[in-house]
């Protein structure tokens, strides 16, 4: 049996289903919300590229080596994408990437409900030691949300990828151990119970 699955992990106010094909469409909508395939820095795909991306997800998933998400409002409309990847079953590690979400939804408890109920599978059901989140060194709104997080700066990764546009990368790379999770998930938890 494969160590990562596919499962749903509800919320209050998101779901995480698995992603499938026939999420392309509201996936590619969503998408439009801020035109964040236009985003130099990031990988996300545009509109046209949406199901292509979906497809090149899955087949990561059925090597073994990612398990895709689409995440889902209040209204369980799709809202967004995310990650368990670079899976390592012997150490039991995962990263928590490849994640857009619509701009109508960001710097608010959904995404914090979406790693909240990511951390908590991956430490409490798939016990993991440690769990990754990388981004762009100059991606200065996703460093600042995975510090919100909890999450430690690890280091950085110079020259670590090339990016579509031909510049090179330099990966900020983050984690939360198992040790640190207890700690984490209360700071997690009284984060989403704070009125908005």
């Amino acid at each position: 049996m494969p160590w990562l699955e596919p499962v749903e992990l509800p919320g209050r106010r998101a779901t995480l289903v698995p992603l499938a094909p026939e999420h392309a469409a509201p996936l590619a909508e969503a998408v439009q919300d801020g035109e964040l395939w236009k985003l130099w820095y990031t990988a996300v795909p545009a509109p046209g590229r949406m199901a292509a991306e979906i497809e090149r997800r899955l087949g990561l998933q059925r090597a073994g080596s990612m398990l895709p998400f689409t995440i889902l409002d209040i209204d369980g409309v799709p809202v967004g994408m995310t990650t368990y990847m670079n899976v390592d079953v012997t150490h039991r590690r995962v990263e928590i990437g490849s994640t857009w979400l619509a701009r109508r939804v960001q710097r608010g408890p959904l995404n914090t409900e979406c790693k909240r109920l990511l951390l908590a599978h991956a430490f409490e059901v798939l016990d993991c030691i440690a769990v990754e989140f990388r981004t762009h060194r100059l991606n200065t709104q996703s460093r600042r949300a995975i510090e919100r997080l909890g999450a430690q700066l690890d280091g950085m990764l110079r020259s670590h990828q090339r990016m579509p546009d031909g510049t090179l990368r330099d990966t900020a790379v983050y984690s939360i151990t198992a040790a640190e999770w207890p700690t984490v998930r209360s700071h997690l938890d009284w984060q989403l119970a704070k009125p908005r």
